[in-house]
């Protein structure tokens, strides 16, 4: 039986910063082609994971704090690999308004939380979906100082019963490093290697309640703009990498199908991940794509979950023990309709395979 709607609200605190585990030399630079203000829809656009994880043993101290601790050290040696997650989006020096994402180590932030209620009772609650966005945090990327705003958060957070959420949130710039890259797979297996495996427990060196200062409000010094879920995805795998604003178009209109959403906006932004270092962010018009030549049998695709193609249920951070339940879902920033290409690329830096990631939000239903 549901709970009632009574949504509670998560109390910040901690906040750290999680920059990679040794300097990044040289520096990693991916440019961003865009005539979209940092402030479209496109740039406040995140990818929302939610991992739920039950209190493993009755006499473990605090299993939300320590997680938190050894995610601090797990995350940073990923980020070896991966440094832009842990960089900042910035305009080029160049002075012509072009903006890219380098690898300066400024660091992803690690938030860690309590709300005030048990993890069964909130997954029993009747608007679950519209409470998830206490356990992970977001904040839109700054307009005017985007060298300062972070791409890639964490939010650990502790329930009265012990048991603690996992809620990771990236800009959707990094689509493809989360779902071609299998970066969750690859952090998890870090997080689960480093963790103690005497009897003994050993508690991390970030281990909150030893840190941890008199309680303060932090909730209003570091205010969120994390949405509630509004809109729904759908990813397609393409079996050709080229003519990707058709494709595209075909995509989305196969998505409307699939979620019953009728025609939707005339208009979609498409984001392409040109290459290794180039991301491409255009507006289009469904007027403007012609698809004529690419509707036969050439096109083939093939619909497959993104919490299954991401291998989200499979991802533990600690060895033998998976998360009791897992959630997602990508925010459009400003209901815009998205689609978001992925190439996959080979040794020889050549696209391999491509994704096609459609976003269509709940409301969406309306041609302009």
């Amino acid at each position: 039986m549901a709970m009632p709607n009574v949504i509670p609200k998560s109390q910040i605190e901690a906040i750290l910063s999680v920059p990679p585990y040794t300097v990044t030399d040289p520096r990693q630079v991916s440019k961003v082609s865009s005539k979209h203000p940092i402030a479209s829809s496109i740039f406040k656009s995140s990818l929302n994971i939610i991992f739920y994880c039950d209190k493993p043993t009755d006499d473990e101290e605090g299993p939300g704090w320590v997680a938190a601790g050894w995610i601090m050290e797990s995350l940073s040696i990923a980020f070896k690999d991966h440094p832009l997650l842990s960089g900042r989006l910035r305009r080029c020096e160049d002075g012509h308004g072009d903006l890219e994402i380098v690898s300066n180590d400024s660091g992803a932030r690690l938030f860690e939380a309590t709300i005030p209620i048990s993890l069964l009772d909130f997954l029993a609650l009747e608007d679950v979906e519209m409470a998830e966005s206490q356990l992970v945090y977001w904040k839109d990327i700054d307009e005017l100082t985007p060298q300062f705003s972070p791409l890639f958060y964490v939010q650990v957070t502790n329930f009265q019963c012990g048991g603690y959420s996992i809620g990771i949130s990236c800009s959707i710039l990094f689509a493809d490093v989360l779902i071609t890259d299998n970066f969750l797979q690859k952090w998890a297996k870090i997080h689960s290697d480093i963790l103690p495996k005497d009897k003994e427990p050993k508690l991390p060196i970030f281990y909150l309640p030893n840190l941890k200062a008199p309680r303060a409000n932090l909730n209003g010094l570091f205010p969120s703009t994390t949405r509630e879920r509004d809109s729904q995805a759908v990813i397609y795998k393409i079996n050709t990498t080229t003519e990707m604003e058709d494709v595209a178009l075909i995509c989305l209109e196969e998505a409307e199908k699939k979620l019953g959403k009728g025609k939707t906006s005339s208009e979609f932004v498409l984001l392409v991940k040109e290459s290794p270092k180039v991301i491409n962010v255009q507006n289009w018009k469904k007027s403007e794509v012609g698809k004529s030549h690419l509707e036969n049998d050439e096109v083939e695709l093939n619909s497959v979950d993104l919490k299954e193609y991401m291998g989200m249920n499979e991802v533990s951070f600690t060895e033998g023990s998976k998360p009791t339940t897992v959630s997602y879902w990508i925010d459009s920033g400003d209901g815009g309709v998205h689609a978001i290409a992925v190439p996959s690329y080979d040794k020889m830096g050549d696209s391999a395979e491509l994704s096609i990631i459609v976003i269509i939000p709940f409301q969406n239903q309306i041609i302009n």
